[in-house]
């Protein structure tokens, strides 16, 4: 479902005459259907880095990645776009969102943006927010006025409300308490049991052992000076 091979990425410096700072190389990596993959590393490894390639925030400059069939690497915006839409999900640890649109609108989006009807998105937004615990009260607000683990939670709704057959996750349990910790790492298991692939960032070790069935080191693929 997700390939990575042989991909390697640098920086160019254009506010430093233009020097370009090689990060990572021979980053290769492949998560089947069902599967949790988890990216370890030290801070500044590539794990980060590795995550936006994949979702076609960062063009790689070498190597190939490719999910569900779709060829990131290369991709035109348009399919960058529609990847995003039907295939691709992304919890980042920020909630990014247009001001004073409602909380349970926020959640729901997603499956609008795939053709559900507005009546079955909101009643799964609405699901996804009670699961985690985020008050009926507060759904017609915006969630850019909520704290940073109620929007986190906010984040993590809209990620998991449609049925993305990949995933990537970015933390999605700091800062949690264990009730939702425990809500968030069962909707992973549910994700995986669906057949979707998943590739995450878990400093969280008890996370990652729990719903990954193994680890990669990015550090592996690091660009070191001579």
């Amino acid at each position: 479902m997700i390939e990575i091979e042989n991909v390697g990425k640098s920086f160019t410096l254009h506010n430093q005459g233009g020097a370009v700072i090689p990060v990572m190389a021979g980053a290769t990596l492949r998560v089947a259907p069902g599967e949790c993959v988890a990216l370890t590393g030290a801070s500044g490894a590539g794990k980060s880095t590795l995550m936006r390639m994949i979702y076609g925030n960062y063009r790689a400059a070498a190597g190939r990645i490719a999910v569900g069939g779709v060829e990131v690497t290369g991709a035109e915006a348009r399919q960058i776009i529609a990847l995003r839409r039907h295939t691709l999900g992304y919890v980042s640890q920020f909630l990014r969102v247009v001001p004073r649109v409602p909380t349970i609108e926020v959640v729901a989006e997603p499956l609008l943006m795939v053709g559900e009807s507005a009546e079955a998105a909101r009643a799964r937004a609405a699901e996804l927010l009670t699961r985690l615990n985020i008050p009926e009260t507060l759904w017609g607000l915006s969630p850019t006025t909520f704290s940073g683990g109620e929007q986190q939670r906010v984040n993590i709704a809209r990620g998991f409300a449609h049925a993305y057959p990949a995933l990537l996750l970015d933390e999605p349990t700091a800062s949690l308490d264990p009730v939702n910790r425990a809500v968030v790492l069962g909707l992973i298991e549910a994700a995986k049991a669906r057949g979707a692939a998943i590739i995450g960032i878990f400093h969280d070790a008890g996370a990652r052992a729990q719903v990954c069935e193994r680890e990669v080191d990015v550090s592996a693929f690091a660009v070191r000076a001579a």
